[in-house]
């Protein structure tokens, strides 16, 4: 039924061109570190298919656990955002954009099975990329394909209504997709983010091209077979590997892209918005930096509290936009709490990413890694005390140890800078307004914790908190139906949730003026 829905839908052409022999394959064979083998497409995904890029440019993809090359894959270049582009006009023109809701549910549902037949694979494959920890990749994975289930459901529920404006009139209101949309992802949770832009973006009715990280770009290139095999028709999803000033700036300023949802940096937020506004004001959702309040009280029970410390900052090797970095801890257990915390990051076992027994992987890059120690450097030089960790692990592959930092000032280079790390700066407080203030102090917004058995305490300092996301006695705690979004510069829209949808799709009120019949 799905596939004869869609049958009519138009089909878009790429460039003969893009159709060129290359020296370099569009799939090669992957031996994952688990001995199991896979086959990992390598080209740009345009039209439902793979395909290389016009100039047949490559880059290296590298393993950050052995610092060894994975493979290569096709770089695109503002032609083949082009390409990419005209295909997914063509298909929302084709009638992607007006099709009966409830098929293309049925298509993002097929997708969501999908997912969930291919999720050792896709783990396996966040963890050689990213070289985060197999343990958390496969949370991850678990988290798309409730959340690609979750905009299935979405598909149909997307309703207007009809408002009373006297018998005169026949009002009323719909909602309508946008058309072309350009998203652009980061290398921190690669395949979680591509679920986000994807996801909301086909239920609403739009096309994507989605540009990956540069750093990891497999988990998407391998998706993109998925997308096609649940009968999601060509040109709906575009999947483009390339650098940020070349590939990313194409989708930013491409005239016929109607909407660009980016996630990463602030500093990239801000070119990303100035670029959209200067070629066509297109609209535009960004989920941006962070250096978030983790507030310990002294009523809280201190080893569910310190579990939630430990998961806010070496989470995914503390490379989480949302990441608890600045830990508030209450005078009268400061000493305490500062000690159960050195016990859990010291005991975390670091390392080889296909252990299940890991807990912190790899840092995605050599440049990330750089970065990391860098800011050792300026907290010993600014007069904080290391507490534990501080250094690099081994010498092989991007790891560092678990970092703690205590008797960090709000005047520290490492208290203000987001530093997406395994990173943690601790301050004491004595009061909740006190702690209220220093939390908001800060030009991010994105998450906050509070630890207490007070409901009062919760509520009052939740409440006053500025940050678009507040965990109690939790801490990155995600659900596909909350959402996720922040304050001030950390962004502007949300991701997940129902108000996801609201970054993909526009309002029209339709008013008919009545005349009395003779």
């Amino acid at each position: 039924m799905l596939r004869a829905s869609l049958r009519k839908m138009s089909k878009s052409t790429i460039g003969a061109s893009n159709m060129m022999y290359s020296t370099y394959p569009l799939s090669t064979t992957i031996t994952l570190p688990n001995g199991k083998t896979y086959e990992q497409p390598t080209g740009l995904f345009i039209n439902n298919e793979f395909v290389p890029s016009r100039q047949h440019k490559t880059f290296e993809v590298i393993n950050p656990s052995t610092e060894e090359e994975i493979c290569q894959v096709y770089e695109a270049r503002k032609e083949d955002v082009d390409d990419a582009v005209n295909a997914a006009e063509a298909a929302f023109k084709g009638s992607w954009g007006q099709v009966d809701p409830a098929v293309r549910g049925k298509a993002l549902y097929n997708l969501a099975e999908l997912l969930e037949e291919h999720k050792e694979t896709l783990a396996a494959i966040e963890s050689l990329d990213n070289g985060k920890a197999l343990q958390l990749a496969q949370g991850d994975v678990a988290l798309v394909i409730n959340y690609i289930r979750s905009c299935a459901g979405w598909a149909d529920k997307l309703t207007g209504q009809y408002i009373d404006t006297g018998a005169t009139h026949h009002t009323y209101t719909k909602r309508e997709p946008i058309g072309v949309c350009g998203q652009i992802i980061p290398w921190n949770f690669p395949l979680l983010m591509w679920s986000w832009k994807v996801g909301p973006a086909l239920a609403a009715g739009n096309t994507t091209v989605l540009k990956t990280a540069e750093s990891t770009p497999l988990s998407a290139l391998y998706a993109s077979k998925l997308v096609k095999e649940a009968g999601i028709p060509p040109g709906v999803v575009n999947i483009v590997s390339g650098f940020g000033k070349i590939t990313g700036d194409a989708i930013a300023s491409h005239p016929k892209i109607k909407k660009v949802a980016f996630t990463g940096s602030t500093a990239t937020g801000r070119l990303i918005m100035k670029t959209a506004a200067d070629s066509n004001l297109k609209k535009v959702t960004l989920e941006l930096g962070g250096k978030s309040a983790n507030i310990v009280f002294n009523d809280a029970d201190v080893k569910v509290a310190v579990k939630a410390l430990v998961a806010g900052i070496f989470y995914n090797s503390g490379e989480v936009c949302s990441a608890g970095s600045r830990v508030f801890v209450q005078e009268g257990i400061y000493d305490e709490v500062l000690k159960e915390f050195k016990s859990a990051a010291e005991t975390l076992k670091v390392g080889d990413p296909f252990d299940l027994l890991t807990f912190q992987g790899a840092q995605t890059s050599q440049m990330q890694l750089n970065k990391i120690l860098g800011y050792v450097d300026s907290a010993h030089s600014e007069g904080a005390t290391l507490v534990t960790g501080g250094e690099r692990l081994g010498n092989k592959g991007y790891f560092v140890k678990p970092t703690i930092f205590a008797d960090v000032k709000p005047n520290m280079k490492v208290y203000k800078e987001e530093i997406f790390g395994p990173f943690a700066v601790v301050t004491p407080f004595k009061t909740a307004d006190e702690v209220i203030e220093l939390a908001n102090d800060s030009e991010y917004g994105l998450a906050a914790g509070v630890h207490t058995k007070s409901l009062d305490t919760a509520t009052y300092v939740s409440n006053k908190l500025e940050a678009g996301s507040v965990w109690i006695n939790t801490y990155n705690d995600f659900h596909q139906m909350v959402p996720f979004g922040g304050y001030k510069q950390s962004g502007i829209g949300r991701e997940m949730g129902a108000q996801a949808l609201d970054n993909y799709t526009q309002w029209k009120a339709v008013r008919i003026a009545l005349q009395k019949p003779e």
